[in-house]
């Protein structure tokens, strides 16, 4: 069966490829996928699959049912770009100005396409049902997964039951080509947005005296103040992150703004701290205001859990790479204060989200994510196709 799916992936790797920059060349944002939503119905169509579309908005489920009996696997990929200027200069460089797949988003939908045709192909020796979901905004609040999620994509359909695993990937931009990633447990953050907007009387630089209090100054106090947030109550053992990234003080060298505003993110690792967190950031957040005579809004949208990887989808997935790749090309990964929505299927069914590497030589340089530049060496859609399918194929098997 290896045999069988790694031919396969290599019989379709010109199309996976087509795909791939046929989705990058045209990137569309957080429920605004619908021409990337059509070429997937189009793609899977001829594959005789069970389709649903519209699901979120833009969201498209499709159902393979196996010709052998077994349990039924859920593999999800992730469909929207990110508001992006590209700076690559590729042939297939967004057209879209503004807008750019800078997270391998497509990557991860031409690859679960090429999972399905390999596994349609493979129908006669698949055991069970795998169900595939091409799901939108995952870079943007709610988070695609949980609208997914609310409307049926995990549910029980007709006479199957809910499905009994799910597993995704994500491109790793600092692991070469060839190599898995896996982590058990606890991988990756919590994601809150931080939005704080201090209000006072505002004045003449020269005579802050005579104002109320000086909203610059307060918060810049307010920042200093949130630090503490972790460096003195966050236990030593328990990750946590909180920084602002934006503080807007419209004023002048002479002139002390009306309003200064404040955005951040609170990154956890443990939902007990990431609780008391947002207790902590309301209370130091007023207290500090209140002590420098300025009033204060404070806004904490609260964004995807913490990414929790379960021990025995994950053991399966780390002996299963080391099966199809070889012990020495699977990678046990760090803890990443990045966020993913795939957290929310991992709340209702076990799973596990690992990593597939994209960098070669053939890069001059590391590709960062979320970055203008950011590319993959497209060698890594053999792997990243056939060895989902071979997860599947294993799983139903085992």
């Amino acid at each position: 069966m290896k045999n069988k799916t790694r031919a396969l992936a290599e019989d379709i790797f010109p199309e996976v490829v087509q795909l791939r920059r046929t989705i990058h060349e045209n990137p569309e944002l957080a429920f605004e996928e619908y021409e990337t939503a059509q070429l997937v119905q189009q793609t899977l169509s001829p594959l005789g699959l069970d389709i649903k579309t519209g699901v979120a908005k833009t969201g498209i489920v499709a159902t393979l049912e196996g010709a052998l009996p077994g349990p039924e696997v859920v593999l999800r990929a992730d469909m929207d770009a990110l508001p992006i200027h590209e700076a690559n200069d590729l042939a297939f460089k967004s057209k879209n100005d503004g807008k750019m797949h800078a997270c391998g988003h497509d990557v991860h939908t031409s690859s679960l396409l090429g999972t399905a045709k390999i596994l349609s192909a493979l129908k006669e020796d698949l055991r069970g049902t795998v169900r595939f979901l091409f799901q939108p905004s995952e870079e943007r609040l709610p988070g695609g997964a949980k609208v997914m999620i609310e409307e049926g994509a995990l549910s029980a359909q007709g006479e199957r039951e809910q499905p009994e695993v799910i597993f995704g990937q994500h491109v790793q931009p600092d692991l070469h080509v060839g190599k898995i990633g896996v982590r058990n447990g606890m991988y990756m953050a919590s994601a809150d947005e931080i939005y704080i907007t201090v209000h006072g009387k505002g004045g003449h630089a020269a005579a802050p005296h005579y104002l109320d209090n000086d909203t610059i100054l307060t918060a810049a106090h307010i920042v200093v103040a949130l630090q503490t947030i972790i460096s003195r109550n966050c236990p030593p053992d328990v990750p946590g992150v909180l920084s602002i990234g934006k503080f807007i003080g419209d004023g002048a060298t002479n002139v002390i703004p009306t309003e200064v505003r404040l955005e951040g993110t609170l990154r956890a690792m443990d939902e007990s701290f990431r609780s008391k967190a947002h207790s902590l950031i309301q209370q130091t957040v007023e207290h500090t205001a209140k002590a420098f005579g300025a009033r204060v809004d404070l806004d904490i949208k609260v964004g995807y859990p913490a990414l929790f990887n379960h021990d025995m989808p994950t053991d399966f997935v780390r002996n299963t790479a080391q099966s199809y790749v070889g012990s020495e090309n699977v990678v046990e990964l760090d803890k990443w204060f990045a966020s993913e929505d795939f957290a929310y299927y991992l709340r209702e069914l076990p799973g596990s989200f690992y990593r597939i590497g994209v960098f070669s030589n053939q890069l001059s340089t590391q590709r960062a994510l979320h970055t203008p530049h950011f590319d993959v060496d497209e060698d890594a859609l053999k792997l990243s196709t056939g060895f989902m399918a071979f997860l599947a194929m294993s799983y139903g098997k085992n």
